[in-house]
This record gives structure tokens, sequence and C-alpha cells, in this order.
């Protein structure tokens, strides 16, 4: 059993990944209202050694000395992975070591204004930032950063990042119908885009409830008028959960785990993690997929967001 690592989790956009957790959880730069992993707990932009890299590598070596290689290797987890201030000595580990397997990094883009986390990052091949806004209401409205961030120096090190960058940029836009769908909001949210010039800008809207319970999902027609809107020849919309069966690491036993754990009681994402031992991230990905299924409801409480066996009506 590994502390730091989990999976190899069946990933919507990078096929089999090996998750690196370089944080504990909830500990993040933003409190997104769409978190499907639950409020930040701490708050910050401060950086520093939040888990040993020293141990965060030496489970990599063991990992990828004993197993087949994942498609990726993926730093994620429920908070911003660049916060920690040895993320990019485990990278320079990883490439160093394995040169030919790709590093996928999944983070807010919140510290790219730092040229220091900026050159940290170069030995990635593939890096997700996101951007909701870019209009100061809107980005305080959906992503509740740290009072640190500012939205100017935040877009500017997205361009930044991107000028220096030489592997792939999949910049994610959340959509929030109500909120950032607006036409002065994706105008914006379109000049910011052209600036940044990612590789692909990916629309992704809610697959379960986030921390607000007030906030639903965008449909497919509503997502596809924003790529018409734009005209952008790099929008896409995300492919939904359920694609997620079709990955070879997609293991049934998970899925069977979590439904036998929460037919005998409702339990949070994190009460799954303790019980089954596994990533809440790994957790998540499989309560996507149940969910579209019908087979799983969410409940608001005041604890969190509980989940349970649909009954039938």
């Amino acid at each position: 059993m590994y502390k730091y690592l989990f999976g190899p989790v069946p990933s919507r956009r990078l096929g089999i990944s090996l998750g690196v957790d370089l944080i504990p959880h909830k500990v993040c730069s933003f409190n997104c209202v769409y978190c499907e992993c639950g409020r930040t707990l701490t708050l910050t932009t401060e950086r520093k050694e939040y888990v040993p890299a020293d141990e965060v590598m030496r489970e990599l070596k063991d990992y990828l000395g004993n197993n087949p290689a994942p498609d990726y290797i993926t730093f994620s987890g429920a908070g911003e992975p660049t916060l920690n201030s040895r993320f990019g000595e485990v990278l320079s580990f990883i490439k160093n070591n394995w040169p030919k397997l790709p590093v996928a990094v999944l983070t807010n883009g919140s510290l790219l204004h730092d040229a220091t986390v900026r050159s940290e990052m170069m030995a990635a091949d593939v890096v997700l930032p996101s951007l909701d806004a870019a209009i100061e209401r809107t980005f305080r409205r959906i992503d509740r950063p740290s009072r640190q961030i500012k939205l100017e120096e935040y877009i500017q090190g997205l361009i930044d990042f991107r000028n220096e960058f030489k592997g792939l940029v999949w910049l994610e836009v959340f959509i929030i119908p109500g909120v950032n769908d607006d036409d002065e909001n994706l105008l914006s949210l379109k000049e910011a885009l052209v600036k940044i010039r990612p590789d692909s800008i990916q629309l992704n809207t809610l697959d379960r409830p986030g921390t607000d319970e007030s906030i639903r999902p965008a449909s497919r027609a509503e997502l596809q008028r924003i790529i018409d809107f734009w005209q952008l020849d790099n929008a896409e919309i995300i492919a939904s959960a359920p694609k997620r069966k079709d990955i070879t690491s997609y293991r049934k036993d998970v899925e069977s785990a979590i439904l036998e754990t929460i037919a005998r009681r409702p339990c949070t994402l994190e009460d799954l993690s303790q019980i089954l031992g596994i990533h809440i991230n790994e957790i998540n990905k499989y309560l996507g997929v149940l969910d579209d299924e019908g087979k799983v409801e969410a409940t608001f409480q005041e604890r969190g967001i509980f989940y349970q066996i649909k009954r039938s009506e």
C-alpha cells in the first residue's frame, strides 16, 4: 500500500494514470464551488514541504520497479500540487530516471505567476491548468481564491508559462450555467484564451455535486453554444465520465467495494477513502461513473456530501 501514490486510475484525458499526491487533503489556493472533493480546509499560497518528497520518490521507485508503466504519471490530488516546495525535485526525479514516461500536472495555475514554479514545471510533458473566469467578480464567485491571488497576475502567469513551456498545455474552463456562461464572461474569457494560446481548450462541467448545492451542470447543448460562440479551433468538450469504463484500468472490484460500503450506510468521499484504503481521487473517479449510471445519489449534510445507493422510486 502506498501513501502518496494512487491508482493507476482510469482518467478521461490521460488513459491509465498513476497519481502522485504531494499535498494533504484539501490544502489549496482555491476553494472552488464545484470541487467534488469537498471544501478547502487550508486556503493558502504558502509553499512548503507538505508531504515528504523523499518518501514520495521512494514509493515511485518501488512502484515503477515492480509494475507495468502507466500511460502517464500525473501530479494531482485533492489540493494544489505546486504548493509543495519540492514539487520540482520530484518531477525531475521521475524524468531523470524514466525519461520516456510521460508526466502530466493537474494544476489550477494560480502559482504560475511565480518564475520559480514555472521553471520547476518545465520538465513535464503535459500541463493541465484551469481558468474559469476573466472577470474579477466571477473569478471570486467560482474559484474563491486565497486573498493573495490577483486575477490579472494569475492570467499573466498562464501567458508567461505558455511562452516558456515546450510541452502541451490543455487549459480547462469549468462552466457553471448562470455564472460564467453569459456573453460578457465568455468574451472576456475568449480574450484571455487568445493571449494564453493553449494547445487545447477543454470545457468541463459538473459530474456530481460540488461544495455549493445551488449550482448545476451545463448541458451538452449549453457547452456546444459556447464552442460556437468562441469560434476557436482548439476548443472542445471533455468526454463524459462513463468513457472511463472503456479504459483497461477500470476495476470492477473497486466499483463493487464502493457499492457494498454505501449500501450499509451513506458515506462521504473521505469516509470511503478511509474504509476502503483507497486514495480519495481514485474513489472520485469511480463515483463519477456510478452516478452517471444512476447507481448512487448524493445528499448535502452538515459534514459534507454523502453518497448512498440510489433507491428505486
